[in-house]
């Protein structure tokens, strides 16, 4: 399938569930899942960094239009999409991506995967949260809703991951 395709496909359907189920889950005040990550996560490795700044800049940008944040969302998944090469780095140490085009649970492994996407929420919501407070005086709430928020974000990307993961197919002999 053309990866054009696929990634609009992506863009949309997360940005439904996003929009549609996940903000509609009610965990204390303080759990936010956000499943719309996703999309930049699995961006290709190679990716030109004008297009991926550009495409966490528009699902952020689509996520604040739906949700009425102002450009919240949009700030917190462009950093997070500038960080994500230097994520890469830090979590990969030497390993190099010849054959891989694109961050994966199956060519990568589970460990790499988990490592990766701790960093890449941990970066969203950090810098989310601690913009929509924008005060000294909810930096206490602003850190209990990130430390109650990634594990959950992390649980349910790491789910979705699992479940439409492909499958590789067996061949007979």
């Amino acid at each position: 399938m053309n990866k054009v395709f696929l990634n609009v496909i992506r863009f949309v359907l997360l940005v439904t569930a996003q929009v549609l189920v996940i903000n509609h889950i009610r965990l204390g005040g303080y759990v936010h899942p956000y499943i719309y990550l996703i999309f930049v996560m699995l961006l290709p490795i190679n990716i030109p960094g004008w297009q991926l700044l550009l495409s966490g800049f528009g699902i952020g940008l689509t996520i604040d239009l739906f949700m009425g944040t102002l450009g919240m969302h949009a700030g917190a998944t462009t950093l997070m999409a500038f960080c994500r090469p230097a994520i890469i780095r830090l979590v990969s140490g030497n390993q190099k991506f010849e054959n891989i085009r694109e961050p994966n649970i199956s060519q990568l492994g589970f460990a790499w995967f988990l490592r990766y996407t701790l960093c890449m929420v941990t970066v969203h919501n950090f810098t989310l949260f601690m913009l929509e407070g924008f005060s000294f005086h909810l930096v206490g709430q602003a850190l209990l809703r990130i430390l109650l928020s990634v594990p959950v974000s992390i649980f349910i990307i790491m789910l979705i991951l699992y479940f439409f993961a492909p499958t590789k197919k067996k061949e007979h002999a």
